[in-house]
């Protein structure tokens, strides 16, 4: 963390960051390529995927603070959207 971050200010944009969308999804596109044509891209399959998901799920899901923290957020939003309705 820089002294910026600290600070309350956002740190300056490098690197990848700082281009513009569109060429992001350029130099992004050209790599995908690239790895494919030298076979060493990786494509996952939809079990390895859900395999995948399962892992991370169950990772966050141990942490019971954080869990209980998502918690109260959808508990405040639901109670904040129940009240903005007209009766």
């Amino acid at each position: 963390m820089t002294s910026k971050e600290t600070a309350g200010q956002a740190a300056p944009l490098r690197g990848f960051a700082r281009m513009d969308p569109q060429r992001q999804r350029q130099v992004s596109s050209l790599g995908g390529r690239t790895a494919h044509a030298r076979g060493s891209a990786h494509e996952f399959t939809s079990e390895e995927a859900r395999l995948a998901g399962h892992k991370g799920g169950k990772a966050v899901s141990e942490n019971r603070e954080h869990m209980a923290a998502i918690g109260r957020i959808g508990g405040r939003r639901l109670r904040t959207q129940r009240q903005s309705q007209p009766s």
